[in-house]
């Protein structure tokens, strides 16, 4: 049972979750929001051996029942030995000025809106508040740990209490924005009365209607009311109605109308959301999707084999090739896919911002190889040397080796590789089976698109 499923409004600005079960696999985090918490706490502290340490022990499920409320994690902790120590994480909550334009964002978009109630935290809300002044995810230092074990810096309790969040937060954001200060209920309250207050125009007098006789009279016409302001957008798409004939027809496959029935109910919608919301008329209208780029995101949406291997057939990819583009289109839809298919090569000052971007990422160091990190790159198109940096195999805080060829920076020797796409973002990708595949969503900091591909992260 969750929190959600405990708390009812007189509490719920404090949820308590209980202990989890050892994480499968080896990753704590599978969001990028979750990657960047635990990002902030790795780049705070001091000392790694206790990051490493509390890592193992969240994996042995030392960690008990996490309380979470306004700017406070509170867990009890366990040694191997049985001692269990109280443990608090604090985190800087939200002013009501804060709050206020972080809402305002939040509301302007419908997307952002339906995001977040799907559990996703959209990049885009993310950048806009920090360009306003909120820092939505913690950083460098938002952390604040407690432990009654005496350290004075981030130990194995704290650094456990955090990584085991990260999984909380992968499952629910909300988590996030209640410690920040604000329960879910009241979020969701207030956004709707934004969204409302938003989408609804003042009242006009001329609402309360006019006489009979006066409104067909001549003279009065020019007083009529305007239209009424169109309605609001249903919660969700419609659903088709479904093909449940005793006999199929011949020649038809239903499964696949159904499918295709539902799909263009979907985008619709979507598309109908996209052209209410505000500013959208301010907005450089995007140009229509490919009939490949149709192919890709209906197989993304489609669950059903049959649905799937219709779609692969009318294209000409492969099998690898449509799971690669699927893939891709999960992490940023067609400009994720353009990433992956199109190999090009920046002019001089697309080239320059990269650099700029690299060498802010990884400020010049001496590195292991007797050159300077944080600057240069290896043109590999141009016959040029190697990126100076720390090496493959570096702390997270040295700067790779990396090579570029064209648009795509690779790690000498690694399994890692950054991809710029034409609108400035680098997107992380990763070697698997001798093929580069996608592997996180795009970010503005080439340092927060590689540090997504850490293997004790991922």
């Amino acid at each position: 049972m969750t929190a959600h499923d405990r708390y009812g409004p007189d509490d719920s600005h404090e949820k308590t979750f209980p202990a989890l079960p050892p994480p499968a696999g080896r990753g704590f985090a599978q969001t990028w929001w979750g990657h960047a918490w635990l990002r902030a706490l790795e780049d705070s502290a001091l000392d790694r051996q206790q990051v490493k340490q509390g890592r193992q022990y969240a994996r042995s499920g030392a960690v008990g029942t996490v309380s979470v409320r306004p700017g406070r994690l509170t867990a009890v902790v366990r040694d191997r030995d049985g001692t269990a120590h109280r443990t608090d994480v604090l985190v800087q909550e939200f002013t009501d000025a804060q709050w206020d334009r972080l809402l305002g964002l939040a509301a302007a978009e419908s997307g952002h809106i339906a995001a977040l109630l799907d559990r996703e935290v959209p990049p885009e809300l993310t950048q806009d508040a920090a360009a306003a002044g909120v820092e939505l995810l913690p950083g460098i230092g938002d952390l604040d740990p407690r432990c009654d074990c005496d350290e004075w810096d981030h130990c194995a309790h704290t650094a456990a209490l955090c990584y085991q969040v990260a999984r909380l937060l992968d499952q629910d954001p909300f988590v996030l924005l209640l410690l920040r200060g604000r329960a879910e209920a009241d979020l969701v309250d207030e956004l709707e009365q934004r969204s409302t207050s938003e989408a609804e125009p003042p009242a006009d007098p001329a609402d309360e209607g006019v006489p009979a006789a006066a409104a067909f009279a001549a003279e009065a016409l020019a007083a009529l009311p305007p239209l009424p302001a169109l309605p609001r957008p249903p919660q969700a798409p419609g659903r088709p109605p479904a093909l449940d004939t005793e006999a199929e027809p011949p020649g038809v496959d239903v499964d696949a109308v159904e499918f295709l029935a539902q799909a263009a109910a979907t985008q619709a919608y979507r598309l109908l959301a996209e052209a209410l919301a505000p500013a959208h008329a301010e907005q450089s209208p995007q140009p229509p999707p490919t009939w490949d780029e149709d192919v890709v995101r209906l197989t993304a949406e489609a669950h059903d084999l049959r649905v799937r291997s219709r779609l692969a057939a009318a294209t000409d990819r492969n099998r690898a090739d449509l799971h690669r583009a699927v893939l891709a289109w999960g992490f940023g839809g067609a400009g994720a896919l353009a990433v992956l298919e199109q190999d090009w090569t920046p002019d001089r000052a697309s080239l320059a911002r990269a650099r700029a971007a690299l060498a802010s990422a990884w400020p010049a160091e001496p590195a292991t190889d007797g050159s300077e990190t944080g600057g240069a790159e290896a043109d590999t198109d141009a016959g040029g040397e190697p990126d100076a940096g720390a090496g493959a195999g570096a702390d997270a805080d040295a700067a790779p080796v990396l090579r570029r060829s064209r648009a795509r920076w690779t790690e000498a020797g690694g399994d890692r590789q950054l991809r710029l796409g034409r609108e400035g973002r680098w997107w992380p990708y990763r070697r698997t089976a001798g093929q580069w595949l996608p592997a996180g969503p795009s970010s503005a900091d080439p340092a927060s698109a590689l540090v997504s591909l850490d293997p004790d992260d991922v």
